[in-house]
């Protein structure tokens, strides 16, 4: 069994669509970012960087791992799943999947930070942030072009970067000249374990995930 603590986000849901793609068992443990659960002591001491998703696997002598790229990559090991078993086909995967990490991600959260939150509108910075998101789209798209997937077959480099993407209206930057990857967002979109993924947690209020049984981290 794996403890599984998330939030409705991105990051999160990278590790839910990998835990239902690889058929684990687990169990949702949902963090109220709102009310500052990921900073109590509890979870920093799981995570000292106060940040989701965390998984705790009780199978591996209660192994804690945060980080969604490490647990992604663990997860991988641990099944045997979503990972070739090759020297050059680990290495295309996991190039795409620190893509993500050191790139696709950071910058669409500023984008969306300026975009969305912030308390004034900087145009400079928003179109910076939104300008080289739509850069980062255009390399993907370009890799798409003769590829089905990221690095071939479908892989964890996939599900960390789909529930970013598929996210790019909220980043205010458009698909419409990256038909490749419009493409690929559909089609992931389309697996079943994805669209079972997405709705862990589900984008609902911690009343209603109580009333489903699932467990709460609260203040």
């Amino acid at each position: 069994m794996i403890d599984f603590y998330s939030a409705p986000t991105p990051n999160g849901y990278k590790i839910s669509i990998a835990l239902e793609e690889m058929e684990l068992e687990y169990q949702l443990k949902v963090v109220d970012l709102s009310a500052g659960a990921q900073k109590e002591a509890a979870f920093l001491a799981m995570n000292p960087n106060g940040r989701i998703p965390v998984i705790v696997d009780h199978e591996a002598d209660d192994l804690i791992i945060f980080e969604s790229g490490a647990i992604l990559m663990y997860l991988a090991d641990k099944t045997g799943l979503f990972m070739p078993e090759t020297l050059v086909g680990k290495t295309a995967v996991q190039q795409w999947l620190m893509f993500q990490m050191s790139a696709i991600g950071p910058m669409m959260g500023q984008a969306n930070v300026f975009t969305r939150y912030f308390p004034e509108r900087i145009e400079p910075v928003i179109n910076r942030y939104q300008n080289e998101v739509a850069r980062l789209f255009r390399v993907v798209d370009a890799q798409l072009a003769d590829h089905e997937y990221l690095a071939g077959d479908y892989s964890i480099a996939d599900m960390a970067c789909w529930p970013w993407i598929r996210t790019h209206e909220w980043s205010g930057v458009s698909l419409d000249d990256c038909p490749n990857l419009q493409r690929w967002v559909t089609a992931v979109a389309a697996r079943p374990a994805v669209q079972r993924g997405i709705q862990v947690p589900p984008s609902a209020s911690a009343e209603k995930v109580v009333q489903s049984g699932q467990s709460i981290i609260t203040q």
